[in-house]
């Protein structure tokens, strides 16, 4: 079968710089459901558009098209007695703690000092032009709950492992 709408694909990926450096890749395959669900880069999707079980696609993107451009107002400044004790370079929340707005991004830690906590809501990868290699591991059409759902039935959170 080759990928087109309403297909459920899945995919060995890795993510390399431009630079040749390996900075993620999959530990399992990847699904998502075909066709203009938002479920992977765009431009990734078309170039996989007709292809089949076996086919290797390589993409490069700009980082406007893969994971953003970096925003210095993602980073925050919150005071170190709002977090845990345990707290680590590393750490990973939802909103900045101690705020009460609903923000509800994911806010890295980035550097912990004299009393404060670095917090930065940019994806790693942001502001990163990256080349998005694929290996196609399966095709099947999607069944009508995955269509009215918008995702297939075994929908992952992105499982990788990161290297850099």
């Amino acid at each position: 079968m080759n990928i087109s709408k309403d297909s459920v694909v899945s995919l060995e990926i890795e993510i390399w710089d431009l630079y040749g450096n390996q900075l993620e890749a999959s530990a399992e395959p990847l699904s998502y459901l075909h066709g203009g669900y938002d479920e992977i880069f765009p431009a990734v999707e078309a170039a996989l558009e007709g292809k089949s079980t076996g086919a290797a696609v390589e993409v490069e993107l700009e980082p406007e098209d893969a994971f953003g451009d970096y925003d210095d107002e993602l980073v925050r400044l919150a005071p170190r007695d709002a977090f845990p004790e345990v707290l680590e370079v590393g750490m990973q929340f939802e909103g900045v703690p101690g705020e009460e707005d609903d923000d509800d991004s994911i806010y890295t830690v980035t550097d912990i000092a004299d009393g404060k906590v670095v917090l930065d809501g940019n994806h790693p990868l942001s502001g990163i032009a990256i080349k998005f290699c694929c290996k196609v591991i399966a095709v099947r059409p999607a069944t009508v709950d995955e269509i009215d759902r918008g995702q297939p039935d075994e929908i992952d959170e992105l499982p990788v492992r990161v290297l850099h």
